[in-house]
């Protein structure tokens, strides 16, 4: 599994610490981390930033833009693959409709992962995951709150259709938002993202328990990146791999 860490990291000492020869996740809507991760990283994901700009009530409607910078950052050869982009409380209809104006849709459809909401229908996860070999998974509507009871069964129920009898994906899986040891050891991620490091490095109060507490962020975010990355992600699917708990690093999102 590919454990994407979220950037813009603060200081960028810090970034370079979290992504060194590991994986980034730069978003559309803040790339000014960009260049650290063609440097120091293995391997980079973009994402379109909708999520964020969703949030802040300013939701995007025109992509060009976000197409051209895609059409510039797929040939280089640390890219992995960027987020298709998406409408977060849009209905199906709209996120098709984005899905086919995607560019590289049939010339080279590994360039772009859709994504799945998880209040969307089980019946258009089952229609990604026959026509894209990658798939995001988003957490929205009703199972917006990752790891609350209800995201639990709703996660169990997409694992259902993504995977066959034998409990092997049909599709790579990407989970967004979900790069936390109590999550992604549950599921048979191909890869996962967050943005831990980068929310939890500047909390002085988190990090002042312990006979030796981290001197600086760049420390930090050693320790948060070691911990998460001791984990590994499943190879099949199980439900009994799925216990409804509380995460361990559950990210804060109203």
């Amino acid at each position: 599994m590919i454990p994407y860490h979220g950037l813009p990291i603060t200081p960028a000492t810090a970034a370079v610490r979290a992504v060194k020869e590991g994986h980034a996740f730069v978003s559309f809507r803040y790339p000014e981390q960009l260049a650290i991760a063609l440097e120091v990283a293995q391997s980079f994901a973009v994402d379109n930033g909708a999520f964020s700009a969703w949030r802040s009530g300013q939701p995007i409607t025109y992509w060009s833009l976000f197409y051209e910078w895609v059409g510039e950052l797929h040939r280089y050869p640390s890219f992995d693959f960027a987020v298709i982009p998406d409408v977060i409380d849009g209905s199906e209809a709209d996120n098709d409709a984005l899905l086919a104006e995607w560019p590289w849709r049939t010339s080279a459809p590994h360039v772009g992962a859709p994504v799945w909401h998880l209040h969307e229908s089980l019946d258009r996860l089952d229609r990604l995951v026959s026509e894209w070999p990658r798939i995001c998974l988003g957490s929205s509507g009703e199972f917006a709150q990752i790891g609350t009871p209800a995201w639990w069964t709703r996660m169990a129920e997409a694992m259902d259709v993504i995977c066959d009898r034998a409990g092997r994906p049909c599709a790579k899986i990407h989970g967004l938002r979900m790069l936390d040891p109590g999550i992604f050891t549950r599921f048979p991620f191909a890869s996962v993202d967050s943005t831990n490091i980068a929310r939890n490095v500047g909390i002085d109060k988190n990090w002042r328990n312990g006979n030796y507490p981290p001197l600086t962020k760049d420390a930090r975010a050693d320790i948060m990146r070691g911990r998460i990355e001791s984990h590994q992600a499943l190879t099949f699917w199980s439900r009994k791999a799925a216990p409804i708990q509380e995460s361990l690093f559950m990210e804060a999102h109203p």
